[in-house]
């Protein structure tokens, strides 16, 4: 509910306003002059205050800078007869949001204090956009065919009809971003804002303003009010990327928001309702976090309600080239040059790679290729992809443990065959017997790891199992 300070010194349209406001649902207070509605703005915040810019002792443009100065986002309005429009006027240049001229129909006005609300909104979402500036989402919507993704997008169509909590558990650069906005998209609150946050981005001394607020005096240069991310993505939905790098005291209060649906800025005492979807999401292990006591589990347990796992693009290779091709059209359209095509080995190298950086070290990848590319094929050349062999998978920090252990064993298998066939001048049969492994397992092995062990005496029965 919308609040409304009414300050006038005639009581007769003190009361009319109010009770005009009333009944269209607002909650109204009052005060009979200047000084008593700026000490009731600074007793509580207000949506929107309407006064009369004539008044005994501090007159309206007194009570402008004085809100202003505590809240630059609350509404003034001012009430002027006709002979101080000019003053009006010159009251808007300092800040007031429009004014008014005696007599008024009620209507006006209602349609006034509507478009105020409007505004306020529009000015704490354009701000945030402005914040935003330069992000490239990278993907218009999802793309991928992939088993993989349409069960992740199945999940994700069911969750957003609910307002249940969401926790999107992946790697970094799978697109989550991404994912959460389809949930608001697909929301009753898609008309709502839908603000994105990422807590490993922002320092932790500083995290707890973004996303609660401040009041103003709450920390050196804090010379106004501002409004958290919390407070601005009121009515629609607040994703919360990299959830597992809030320290414990942020933790705390994110589960009180969860739990009673409010919370207080810092540095003040006030308790601020708020409806807010949260969606957030980790890269990290949170159980593992939590067993660290890193984690809360009474906040794990709150956030994961709906878990939806979001697949590495090494585990959907059917969905690299669709990928590709999306981002070759949006480069070329976006540099305004001739769209390229992939060369044939240019698509073997990227359905090869392993694809550490997922979604966005291939946005990265295509990106540079079309800086790089001057005819009509984006070569292996243009794509700055290395591979030491056409096997080699390239380890992500952090990879699974039977991942780890056939890449570990591999690397000492191929070490330690060459070894021996140094040893043994390349007498591959003294070598299957070091090894103690017979003479087609040993072939079989140099073959897999591109080694080169040739002796003389065994190129016949080499030849002889290679026409096997």
């Amino acid at each position: 509910m919308a609040s409304i300070l009414v300050v006038d010194d005639k009581d007769s349209m003190r009361n009319m306003l109010v009770q005009t406001l009333e009944a269209e649902g607002y909650d109204v207070d009052m005060a009979s002059d200047g000084t008593a509605g700026v000490d009731k703005a600074k007793e509580k915040e207000f949506d929107v205050v309407l006064t009369d810019l004539k008044m005994p002792g501090m007159d309206g443009l007194e009570i402008l800078s004085a809100i202003k100065n505590d809240n630059p986002e609350t509404a003034v309005i001012l009430m002027t007869a006709y002979g101080t429009v000019e003053n009006a006027v010159e009251a808007m240049k300092n800040g007031a949001f429009d004014f008014i001229t005696k007599p008024f129909d009620t209507d006006q006005l209602s349609v006034l204090i509507r478009r105020a609300m409007e505004n306020r909104r529009l000015v704490a979402e354009n701000s945030l956009l402005r914040e935003e500036l330069g992000y490239n989402q990278g993907l218009s919507g999802i793309i991928g065919a992939s088993p993989a993704m349409q069960d992740a997008i199945d999940l994700v169509k069911k969750v957003a009809k609910s307002d249940s909590t969401v926790l999107f558990l992946g790697e970094s650069g799978t697109g989550k971003e991404l994912f959460a906005r389809s949930i608001h998209d697909l929301s009753k609150r898609r008309k709502g804002p839908f603000v994105a946050l990422n807590c490993a981005a922002i320092p932790h001394e500083l995290l707890e303003n973004e996303l609660f607020g401040s009041e103003r005096g709450a920390y050196t240069g804090s010379v106004a009010r501002k409004m958290g991310k919390f407070e601005i993505a009121n009515g629609g939905s607040i994703f919360l990327d990299e959830v597992g790098d809030l320290d414990i005291a942020l933790q705390a209060k994110l589960l009180r928001i969860l739990q009673e649906k409010n919370f207080e800025r810092l540095g003040g005492n006030k308790t601020i309702d708020v409806d807010v979807r949260v969606i957030a999401a980790s890269n990290a292990d949170l159980k593992d976090a939590i067993s660290r006591k890193r984690f809360r589990e009474d906040l794990y347990y709150r956030l994961s309600v709906f878990p939806i796992q979001i697949p590495p693009l090494r585990e959907r290779q059917e969905d690299v080239l669709e990928l590709a091709n999306y981002f070759v059209d949006k480069f070329s359209r976006d540099m305004k040059k001739a769209q390229p095509s992939l060369s044939i080995d240019a698509q073997k190298l990227l359905q090869k790679y392993h694809w550490p950086g997922n979604v966005r070290e291939l946005e990265n990848t295509v990106e540079r290729a079309i800086i790089l590319c001057e005819g009509k094929k984006i070569k292996p050349e243009h794509l700055a992809i290395r591979l030491q062999t056409t096997d080699e998978i390239r380890l992500r920090e952090g990879a699974g443990l039977k991942e780890v252990v056939a890449h570990s064993v591999a690397k000492v298998e191929k070490n330690l065959i060459s070894r021996i066939l140094k040893q043994t001048r390349g007498n591959k049969r003294k070598a299957a017997e070091i090894l103690q492994i017979d003479y087609t397992t040993l072939f079989e092995k140099l073959k897999k790891y591109s080694l080169d062990g040739k002796g003389k005496q065994d190129t016949e029965e080499e030849e002889e199992l290679a026409s096997a």
